[in-house]
């Protein structure tokens, strides 16, 4: 049984805490927070114990795998702190704020021989698993144009996590931090990105954009554009349309009924629209088990840390294009 030590107690922190207990092969033992509250808090959840001290659980021998659920500028710091003491690590996305700190968590994990998966979690989420087979079985035929939308209202969990949210610097705003899931995955679908462009507005946030609208263009052929924004007054929402030259597949998060397939008939005309069937499983439960699945295997999860910095220079060449107003070529 591979014991897991959590570091971050917020948001996300308490969400994986409750997806552990469903993961075969792993058990979560410990958490750190520099909040005494919040660390006791949820401690107090599952029956583990806690800290104020990061660096306790990297350094704690029975700890096989660390669970990193911290702001972004702080992923390098406990990532190679957690391969330093040969502890597998799994790490909330995005990997990091830039391709130099990214780069440098990779390696260190790799001279460690220690695992390491960003939890780039649309992968293991029903509908988009669903929608990516469709496309595979050739079910709109071949794609030409793909348009995804992900958007929800300003991230508030506490005053902590709306400062770093709020500073460009720290997080990179609503292309790195929020349609980085759709980078991923629209990437796991389709391949490399050859060209990027963004257009972006600040609505509440002075110093950076918080809705951005990017057009990626795949190596084969695919148009995807990609909306994000963290300025939406409903509540969250997401989307997805792809289109080929046999049909259209249709999502929307907001719907009863979320996935739709429309098919060309021989004769003319489109088929009944096809629906997914429910969610049975988390995906964040889904995500914690192939990072468990991969060291138990000795093999890299998937998405691997690899696929990880390739979703980040996506993210940053839209921001770049957003900044210059250019065509970034990867």
């Amino acid at each position: 049984m591979l014991k897991v030590g959590l570091i971050g107690a917020g948001f996300i922190g308490n969400l994986h805490a409750n997806d552990w207990q469903a993961v075969k092969g792993a058990k979560l033992v410990t958490v750190a927070d520099i909040s005494h509250d919040k660390a006791k808090r949820l401690a107090g959840k599952f029956n583990l114990r806690w800290t104020d001290n990061g660096e306790a659980v990297v350094g704690d021998d029975e700890i096989d795998i660390v669970d990193v659920c911290l702001p972004t500028m702080l992923h390098k710091e406990y990532v190679l702190k957690a391969a330093k003491n040969k502890k597998h690590v799994f790490c909330e996305k995005p990997i990091a704020r830039n391709l130099a700190d990214a780069g440098s968590m990779v390696q260190a994990c790799k001279k460690a021989n220690v695992k390491l998966m960003i939890g780039h979690v649309v992968r293991f989420f029903h509908e988009f698993v669903k929608i990516k087979e469709q496309i595979e079985g050739g079910a709109v035929g071949r794609v030409g144009v793909v348009r995804t939308s992900r958007c929800v209202g300003f991230p508030r969990f506490s005053p902590e996590s709306t400062a770093w949210y709020s500073d460009f610097d720290k997080s990179g705003g609503v292309a790195l931090d929020l349609i980085a899931h759709d980078f991923d995955w629209l990437r796991w679908c389709f391949g490399e990105v050859e060209r990027v462009y963004g257009r972006g507005l600040a609505h509440k946030l002075k110093d950076h954009i918080d809705y951005a609208l990017v057009t990626l263009r795949f190596k084969n052929g695919v148009i995807a554009h990609t909306e994000g924004s963290w300025a939406e007054p409903g509540g969250f929402k997401t989307a997805v349309e792809i289109a080929g030259d046999k049909g259209l597949i249709d999502f929307k998060s907001d719907e009863a009924k979320p996935i739709h397939a429309w098919m060309k008939r021989a004769e003319g005309g489109n088929s009944a629209p096809e629906t997914a069937a429910p969610i049975l499983t988390s995906p964040y439960t889904l995500e914690l088990q192939e990072f468990v699945n991969s060291i138990v295997e000795n093999r890299a999860p998937s998405p691997s840390p690899e696929d990880s910095i390739k979703s980040l220079k996506v993210a940053l060449a839209a921001l770049e294009s957003i900044k210059t107003g250019e065509v970034i070529t990867l």
